[in-house]
């Protein structure tokens, strides 16, 4: 069964439940720093650690987090129990050339992080002990030519004790033809000055995450946390010449302090 049908029948299946489910009780909001292994690019075969931010703020109508996959703020509603619409500007990271011994091989220039603007939805219930988050959100670059992507994503939390807390999430994400092209396709002056053959990435599926979220109480107002992730690349983006490995892998700690 293809993975976005699958989680899509999970939200479908969760939904009646979440009607009758007990609301989620308020977060607390999180300020700290932390440190990211990423690849140079979804595809690159090379990995660097570098600086993050930790943020987690509701409040009213105001919100800034770095939980949900990418650091983003805006304004958000809740219409109904559980259920959140909101509006974000995100940080869209780039790629830099320097970081990926192919890319530099093959003269690509390095793409530099922009922002993006777009809409959410959220529903946020607990099915019994159990939190569950259900996202959909969509994200246009503010420059055109990069294109717009969708994502949905599922966190579910599994373990909550005195001190430690875990969940587990999984994300789909879509691009349009202008961000599949934009990040995996090949210009014919790109290709010229690369030795690569011209590639024009089309619409659809651009990857797949699964992942574990952590905390743990260092004492009533700090804490540590982290993540561990897997993402594989799908759609066009499987036959782009710049793909070296359909997976990748993502791991994260911070220390934030909570109040």
């Amino acid at each position: 069964m293809p993975y976005t049908r699958l989680l899509l029948i999970s939200l479908l299946l969760i939904t009646p439940f979440m009607a009758a489910a007990e609301d989620a009780p308020p977060v607390t909001t999180l300020l700290g720093a932390g440190v990211w292994s990423r690849p140079a690019y979804d595809g690159a075969d090379t990995s660097h650690t570098v600086p993050i931010p930790v943020v987690r703020y509701y409040g009213q109508p105001w919100f800034a987090r770095t939980t949900f996959g990418m650091l983003e703020g805006g304004a958000r509603a809740e219409l109904l129990s559980g259920f959140t619409l909101g509006a974000q500007l995100a940080y869209e990271g780039g790629r830099d050339s320097t970081e990926s011994a192919f890319l530099a091989s093959h003269n690509f220039s390095t793409i530099a992080p922009s922002l993006s603007v777009g809409v959410h939805a959220e529903l946020e219930k607990n099915i019994g002990p159990m939190p569950i988050i259900a996202l959909l959100r969509y994200r246009q670059d503010i420059d055109g030519d990069r294109g717009a992507q969708t994502d949905l994503r599922l966190t579910a939390g599994i373990y909550g004790g005195a001190r430690l807390n875990a969940g587990l999430f999984a994300q789909t994400t879509w691009a349009n033809a202008n961000a599949a092209q934009y990040y995996y396709g090949i210009s014919p002056p790109q290709a010229a000055a690369s030795g690569l053959a011209v590639f024009n990435a089309q619409s659809g599926a651009l990857f797949n995450a699964e992942g574990l979220l952590w905390s743990f109480d260092l004492d009533p107002k700090w804490m540590l946390l982290g993540s561990f992730e897997i993402r594989q690349v799908r759609g066009d983006a499987l036959n782009s010449p710049l793909l070296q490995t359909s997976s990748s892998h993502y791991a994260s700690l911070g220390i934030a302090y909570q109040f």
